[in-house]
C-alpha cells in the first residue's frame, strides 16, 4: 500500500481522482434510474430497453468524437457544453411525460452530450506523476471506479422505490453536474493542453496496442456485463442476493487492482489477468448458489481492475500525447460495445437456457480475452523497466542563420 499512499500525497492526485469519481458516478445510477422511470411511466420493460439501447448508442458514437475535440477546443468547453446538454436531457427524462420516441431521441442525446471526464483524466494523469508511479495510478483509478458500480445501483434503487423514479433520476442529474463541474474547477485541466492531433481522426486505432486494448476491453466488458445479466436471472429482480454477489464481483476487482496495481506489465500481463477472470466465471457456471457465485466472481473480479489498469497504461505509452484522448475514447467505446452485446447474447441464453446461459456467454468473451492478447504478444508493450508516458509531440524549432 506504501506506493498508493505516496501517490495519494502527490500534489492534486486525491483531488483529481475523487472529482472525477463524482462526475462520473452517475454512470452506476443513470442505467437503473432510466430503466425504473420509463417501465413506470409506460408499464414496459421493452420500452425501457429501447431507451438504454439509445443512450448506449449516443455514448458509443460520442465517445471519441468528444475527446479529440477536446485537443481542438479545449477540456473545458468540451466538458462545460456536454455537461449543459447532457445534465438538460437527464433532467428531461426525469420530469417530461414523453411518449417512448421522444424518450429515445432524448436518450440518445443524453448518451451523444455525455462528458468525456474519463477520457480527460486519464490524459491527464501521466502529467501528474513520474513515469514509475503511473501504472499504479491508473490501478488505482480502475478499482477506485469499482466504488461508483457498487454504491450507485444501490443508491438508485433505494430513492427510486421508496421515493418515487424522478427524485431517482434528478439525484444523478445533481451529482453530475456537482461532480463534473468540481472536475472543470481543477487547476490541472488549466495547466494541461492537449495538442491538436495532425492525424486523421479514427488512424489512432491503427496502433497495435490500441486496437488490442479496444478489443479486450471490449471482451471482458461483455463478460462483465454477461455475468450482471446472469446473477440477476439467478436470483429474480427482486432478490437483494443479486445484488449482494455484484458487490462481491466488485469488491473482488477493487482488491485485485489494490494488490496487482505495482506488478510490471509485461507482454503476457492482459492474458495473465483475463485467465484470472476466465477460471472465475467458468467455474461460476457450474452452480447458481449464493455462496459458490460468490466465490467464484470474487476471483473473476480480482482480474477485472488489473487487467484494466494494463490496458490504459499500454494505450499511455503507445500514441503521443495529442492523441491520448482519443485513444481513450475508442476504448471507452469497445467498452460500452461490449456491455451492449454481453447483455443482449446473455438474455437470448437466459430465456433458452434459464441463468446458466449467461455464464457460457461470459465464459466465452472471457476465454477470447485470454487467448486474443496471448496471440498478440508481440504487439503488448513491454514496460519493465520502461517509461509509461505518452510519446512527446514534437514540433521543428526554427533556426535563425547565424
Amino acid at each position: 500500500m506504501g506506493s498508493y499512499t505516496e501517490l495519494l500525497r502527490t500534489s492534486g492526485v486525491a483531488r483529481i481522482i475523487a472529482a472525477q469519481l463524482t462526475a462520473r458516478f452517475p454512470s452506476g445510477m443513470l442505467s437503473l434510474a432510466f430503466l425504473l422511470h420509463v417501465e413506470q411511466q409506460t408499464g414496459s420493460y421493452g420500452a425501457a430497453g429501447l431507451v438504454l439501447a439509445a443512450t448506449s448508442i449516443g455514448q458509443a458514437v460520442a465517445g471519441p468524437l468528444t475527446s479529440r475535440l477536446m485537443g481542438r477546443l479545449g477540456m473545458r468547453p468540451v466538458l462545460t457544453v456536454t455537461l449543459v446538454v447532457c445534465a438538460s436531457s437527464v433532467i428531461a427524462i426525469g420530469v417530461l411525460p414523453l411518449t417512448v420516441p421522444l424518450y429515445m431521441a432524448v436518450g440518445l442525446l443524453c448518451g451523444l452530450a455525455t462528458p468525456p471526464v474519463q477520457p480527460a483524466v486519464r490524459t491527464i494523469y501521466p502529467k501528474m506523476v513520474n513515469s514509475r508511479q503511473l501504472t499504479p495510478l491508473f490501478s488505482l483509478d480502475a478499482s477506485a471506479q469499482e466504488i461508483i458500480w457498487v454504491v450507485g445501483p444501490v443508491v438508485t434503487t433505494f430513492v427510486s422505490t421508496q421515493v418515487g423514479t424522478v427524485w431517482g433520476i434528478l439525484l444523478a442529474a445533481v451529482m453530475m453536474i456537482g461532480g463534473t463541474i468540481w472536475f472543470i474547477a481543477s487547476p490541472e485541466l488549466g495547466r494541461v493542453r492537449i495538442p491538436r492531433s495532425k492525424r486523421r481522426f479514427g488512424t489512432v486505432l491503427a496502433r497495435p496496442a490500441v486496437l488490442l486494448a479496444t478489443v479486450v476491453g471490449f471482451l471482458l466488458i461483455g463478460a462483465c456485463a454477461a455475468v450482471e445479466a446472469g446473477v440477476v436471472a439467478a436470483f429474480g429482480h427482486d432478490g437483494a442476493e443479486a445484488g449482494f454477489v455484484l458487490a462481491i464481483f466488485s469488491i473482488g476487482s477493487l482488491a485485485g487492482g489494490l494488490t496487482l496495481g505495482h506488478v510490471p506489465i509485461s507482454p503476457w500481463s492482459t492474458a495473465r489477468r483475463m485467465l484470472i477472470v476466465f477460471v472465475g466465471v467458468s467455474l461460476a457456471a457450474f452452480a447458481m448458489d449464493f455462496w459458490w457465485l460468490a466465490l467464484t466472481l470474487f476471483i473473476a473480479g480480482i482480474g477485472i481492475a488489473p487487467a484494466l489498469a494494463v490496458l490504459f497504461t499500454i494505450v499511455s505509452v503507445s500514441v503521443k500525447f495529442s492523441d491520448t484522448a482519443e485513444a481513450y475514447g475508442w476504448v471507452g467505446t469497445g467498452q460500452l460495445i461490449g456491455a451492449a452485446l454481453g447483455s443482449a447474447v446473455a438474455g437470448f441464453l437466459i430465456d433458452g437456457y434459464e441463468a446458466v446461459g449467461a455464464f457460457w456467454a461470459a465464459s466465452v468473451l472471457a476465454f477470447l480475452g485470454v487467448v486474443v492478447p496471448a496471440l498478440g504478444r508481440r504487439w503488448h508493450p513491454d514496460l519493465r523497466g520502461r517509461d509509461a508516458s505518452p510519446i512527446p509531440d514534437t514540433e521543428p524549432v526554427p533556426v535563425t542563420p547565424s
